[in-house]
């Protein structure tokens, strides 16, 4: 029991981190972790994390929102997109030969980690709001569509896809980019873990808790950071956390 605690709760640190600073999908940290050192079935592990990411996502949200760094409306719109065209990705996958793509969602947490301490997102709320919510609404649209078909497609790499899209093709800045996308993906893993407790039954009520528990209690350290944080500092911190976080997942793999 002590191991299982010590496991959850470093699996725990990672997701946490990676939920306040980045909108990183919690999947990418427990899952990996779970099924390495406790041996768990893979599809509980995804689960367990899912679980882990509503709560933790949730009270980012709340943090980024209560700081005035969340978009809701076009986050709205986003939302419903990245959800219709996860299904969408998701049949489309299931006629199409197996491709393994296992490794993309974490090589993008690593790549995306290095870009934002090499080139820091400077972007300010005066030039996010210069831009027409017409065209906003739009890249909504556009950038749901493009994230939910590659999650249904090869089921990986929702934040960071998100996060990418938000701050390089939507010109958010970065405070507002991770509120958004922690906004979102609330929902979107509420779905995920329904869904798979649902369908694969309830994991260990230990390993549950400890995940889900550990999770929520650093992303909500590290969202209380970064939205005190000066932008490059934040940049920063987040580049590390991803790099770091991108590193160790491709060892523990």
């Amino acid at each position: 029991m002590l191991f299982k605690f010590f496991i959850c709760f470093a699996a725990g640190i990672g997701a946490g981190l990676g939920t306040g600073f980045a909108g990183m999908s919690a999947a990418a940290v427990i899952s990996p972790m779970l099924i390495t050192f406790l041996h768990m079935d893979p599809y509980l592990a995804v689960g367990i994390a899912l679980a882990s990411d509503v709560l933790a996502s949730a009270v980012s949200a709340y943090t980024y929102g209560k700081n005035k760094n969340l978009d809701i409306r076009n986050g709205l719109v986003m939302m419903a997109f990245v959800l219709l065209f996860t299904m969408v990705g998701s049949y489309v996958s299931s006629r199409v030969p197996s491709t393994t793509m296992g490794g993309f969602s974490t090589c993008m947490t690593l790549l995306l980690g290095i870009k934002f301490i090499l080139r820091p997102v400077m972007t300010t709320k005066e030039s996010m709001a210069a831009v027409s919510p017409r065209k906003r609404f739009v890249q909504s649209m556009l950038s749901g569509t493009v994230i939910g078909f590659i999650c249904g497609f090869i089921g990986a790499g929702g934040g960071m896809m998100m996060l990418l899209l938000l701050t390089s093709v939507l010109g958010y800045e970065l405070k507002t980019a991770v509120g958004t996308s922690v906004f979102i993906m609330t929902f979107t893993a509420l779905t995920g873990a329904v869904s798979h407790f649902a369908i694969g039954g309830l994991p260990d009520p230990a390993a549950l808790a400890f995940c889900v528990l550990s999770t929520l209690l650093w992303a909500r350290i590290a969202a209380r950071f970064a939205n005190k944080a000066p932008a490059k500092t934040l940049n920063r911190a987040t580049g590390v956390v991803l790099t770091v976080l991108g590193a160790a997942i491709l060892l523990v793999q």
